[in-house]
């Protein structure tokens, strides 16, 4: 890996919190309940699941580090396992969203979000370049960012990816 890559992916971690900061301030009481384009969560469901988005990176990252150690075939059969449960994990996936874009606040939700680009770009700045290919192979239909086989750095650079994304479907007004 090149400092440059892992340079742009600081860049990312530290741009994304005034990102989602700047979707919350555009975030008026009444378009919270409006539906996304293209999904069927709300603006205030569409948040969380960005939220989500980063906080998954942090559980993605102690399990590349355990697959990539193991024999190639036990991180092709634990991504195919994935694929096969994909239906399911979509179902939590959508629930998880419902349900946490109705308990968080938004306030909650901005502070999980700092924490966690926070906590990532600390970990990414500790780590060495040998550490950021490792990697293992990824459930493609779990999420259109997942390749086959994702590099430490490419799970780094994934909660961006996915941010930029969702960020379009978001129909938001400004707050008056």
């Amino acid at each position: 890996m090149t400092d440059l890559a892992r340079d742009a992916v600081l860049h990312e971690l530290h741009q994304a919190p005034g990102a989602f900061r700047d979707l919350l301030a555009a975030a008026g009481p009444d378009s919270l309940s409006k539906r996304t384009t293209g999904t069927r969560w709300t603006n205030r469901q569409m948040l969380f699941h960005l939220v989500l988005g980063y906080g998954l990176v942090r559980i993605l990252l102690p399990l590349v580090a355990v697959m990539d150690r193991l024999p190639a075939w036990v991180g092709r059969g634990f991504a195919a396992v994935l694929n096969a449960v994909a239906t399911p994990f979509h179902v939590v996936n959508y629930v998880g969203s419902v349900v946490g874009g109705r308990l968080l606040t938004l306030h909650r939700m901005e502070v999980l979000f700092d924490r966690s680009c926070a906590a990532l770009a600390r970990r990414l700045n500790r780590m060495e370049p040998a550490d950021l290919s490792r990697g293992m192979p990824f459930p493609v239909r779990w999420d259109p960012f997942f390749t086959t086989r994702m590099s430490v750095l490419d799970v780094y650079h994934y909660p961006w990816q996915h941010f930029q994304f969702h960020r379009r479907q978001l129909t938001l007004d400004p707050v008056a």
